[in-house]
């Protein structure tokens, strides 16, 4: 049997760092993908402030299973060399929080343009992301975002196909959103996934709503990682409602199927969906 281990983007919850501990601890969730901490973007945060934010997360025992970077998320005409500052910073917090794993992107497309033209570019920048993240002994994760190179099937394939140690970051909801079926990707896919990301959507919409209401197949999937030895992180990403950052992480409004009080309702009812399908297992 698989082990599945529970993590969140906690910032959904609330801004503040107390408060997002608060929210995994009473949700059954040990470790954290750290993206937004008290209202600031993880890679801006002072190194007192990552300091502080270190020991808070160590006094209440709460591990980093990634650092929920920005990184690649510019377009793939845009200045590389201040980007590539940037990651150098993602990968010392990598080593302050103690974690291996650094959540990335492939540049966002020129709209109206194919894609497959800016192939070579796009190895290129991040081969060369991968290449210093293995030097430092961290690993390079990619997460299939809608309007990146690497958003749908073939081209998230030919990706890893041409960058063997860049890992892949599993997003159901993403894949909904750019016309993909998960089931089918995560079939292909499997054999490379280091980790997953739990966010469900509508088909017909888009529209995010809770793990396993979707037609994102989490139940499938999760099931089916279940009857393998291997250990799964589970970052539970929920999206059902607005919350500080959100403006930062997209373009375009997320469509929703529920209201919630607060995101710390919704941040709870996207835990409780999850929890819901493991204990079936």
């Amino acid at each position: 049997m698989a082990k599945f281990i529970l993590s969140a983007f906690a910032d959904e919850a609330d801004p503040a760092l107390d408060r997002q501990i608060e929210a995994l601890r009473e949700n059954g969730i040990s470790l954290l993908e750290p993206r937004g901490v008290d209202g600031k973007g993880i890679l801006e945060l002072t190194d007192g402030e990552v300091k502080t934010a270190k020991a808070k997360l160590d006094a209440a025992g709460i591990g980093v299973s990634a650092i929920g970077s920005p990184i690649g998320k510019i377009g793939i005409g845009d200045d590389f060399a201040p980007h590539f500052d940037s990651f150098r910073r993602a990968v010392e917090l990598a080593h302050t929080f103690g974690t291996e794993r650094i959540r990335m992107f492939s540049f966002y497309m020129p709209k109206g343009e194919d894609p497959e033209a800016y192939f070579g570019e796009v190895v290129e920048r991040v081969g060369r992301l991968v290449e210093y993240a293995e030097e430092n002994g961290v690993h390079c994760c990619h997460e299939n975002e809608k309007g990146i190179y690497g958003d749908t099937l073939g081209r998230v394939l030919r990706l890893h196909e041409a960058l063997p140690r860049l890992r892949c970051v599993f997003d159901p909801a993403n894949y909904i959103q750019c016309g993909d079926v998960p089931k089918k990707n995560f079939e292909t896919l499997h054999g490379r996934i280091d980790y997953l990301h739990i966010k469900d959507a509508l088909t017909e919409s888009g529209t995010v709503v809770p793990a396993g209401e979707g037609a994102g197949d989490v139940p499938y999937i999760l099931k089916t990682l279940s009857e393998t030895d291997r250990t799964y992180i589970l970052t539970l990403e929920p999206h059902l409602s607005e919350f500080v950052g959100l403006d930062r992480l997209q373009g375009e409004k997320v469509r929703r199927k529920y209201a919630f009080a607060s995101p710390r309702k919704a941040f709870d009812a996207a835990a409780d969906a999850l929890h819901s399908i493991l204990d079936t297992l």
